[in-house]
């Protein structure tokens, strides 16, 4: 036995994958030469975490346009007006808004796991977005013909689909983006809305097996975005056992960046599902600082002195760049921290002497 370690998902951007973005935005650049860049930019991601030494893989989501709108490209039943994500520096994000029905994903993920695994024969995880996060496209005021729980069974079916394809193409593990949970309890302290977004993705989990499940994966986190975060004021002792009810295999849990991870380690320890594991967060994408693999070690070593070694693994806080435009985290930097998780990682293992 070892201690598992897996990255999260996204990794900076090139400069010049970011200019290609931009110029095919402007309609300067065409489709299939956008592809072309984002293939080889995936494929360069992919051999640099293999010289690392990951044993799990991404493809650091060279192609999406982010972590949560990939399945919308190209889908015409939108607007602008949805829900704003306020951050804690003042910057906010703004999802769509759905305007007709029936909703369907226009992309799906696996579509970006057959292009990655065309690069390695090792392992590679796949990130998906939660079904509770794409629940935010439907409007307050509702939609002529097309009710919310309609809506919602159309969801369901889509993200199950959507996940399904992922195992089926390969994925060592499927991963759901869940960055909504913590931040919906600052927009509903009374947990009311949580206990909705988990009943929501139980929902499509429900809908696999056992030993499928343990090949799924939840990621929590205050949402890193442009050095800033949405939710890392809200308590995690409010969050995680709510959370730990997901029926899914293995949970990503940010720590790196919480001010006190030994209070977090004892929730997790008392609430942690006894045939799940959790991998914990050591490096923070936010901090430019890049820790030493010893720092990384010691961290892992206060997690096991609350976990079971055979349920510990070791992650990213969050993914380095989930949104295209954001440069706030160099590409050098995200692997050098990656390369210091995947080191000191070792050493924890060796300590333990696992």
């Amino acid at each position: 036995m070892t201690i598992s370690t897996e990255p999260i998902g996204s990794i900076p951007r090139s400069s010049a994958l970011l200019t290609a973005i931009a110029e095919h935005a402007e309609g300067r650049l065409s489709d299939a030469d956008l592809k072309k860049l984002q293939d080889e930019a995936t494929a360069e991601t992919i051999a640099r975490l293999e010289e690392l030494g990951c044993p799990v893989l991404v493809d650091g989501e060279q192609a999406k346009p982010s972590f949560v709108t990939y399945p919308l490209a190209g889908l015409t039943t939108l607007d602008g007006g949805g829900a704003v994500i306020p951050f804690a520096d003042g910057h906010t994000r703004q999802l769509p808004s759905l305007t007709a029905g029936p909703f369907r994903y226009r992309v799906r993920a696996d579509t970006y796991l057959r292009d990655a695994l065309r690069h390695t024969s090792k392992p590679v995880k796949q990130a998906v977005i939660a079904p509770s996060a794409l629940s935010l496209l439907y409007p307050a005021g509702g939609i002529d013909g097309y009710a919310r729980e309609v809506f919602l069974d159309d969801l369901v079916a889509e993200a199950e689909a959507d996940i399904r394809g992922c195992l089926d193409a390969g994925a060592h593990v499927v991963q759901l983006d869940f960055t909504e949970g913590r931040l919906s309890l600052k927009l509903d302290p009374s947990g009311g809305l949580l206990d909705d977004f988990v009943a929501l993705n139980n929902r499509v989990l429900d809908r696999f097996s056992e030993a499928e499940r343990a090949r799924i994966g939840v990621h929590t986190c205050p949402g890193g975005d442009l050095d800033s975060t949405h939710s890392l004021d809200v308590d995690y002792a409010g969050l995680l056992p709510t959370l730990f009810r997901l029926k899914a295999g293995n949970f990503y849990v940010q720590l790196a960046s919480e001010p006190d991870p030994e209070r977090v380690l004892a929730v997790i320890a008392d609430h942690l599902p006894s045939d799940a594991k959790v991998f914990i967060g050591v490096t923070d994408p936010i901090d430019p600082r890049v820790e030493t693999p010893e720092e990384v070690r010691d961290r892992v070593l206060a997690a096991a002195r609350h976990i079971p070694v055979e349920q510990l693994g070791t992650t990213d806080d969050c993914g380095f760049s989930p949104f295209a435009d954001d440069t706030s985290t160099s590409r050098e930097i995200a692997f050098a921290k990656i390369a210091a998780r995947v080191q000191g990682t070792a050493l924890a293992a060796e300590a333990l002497g696992v």
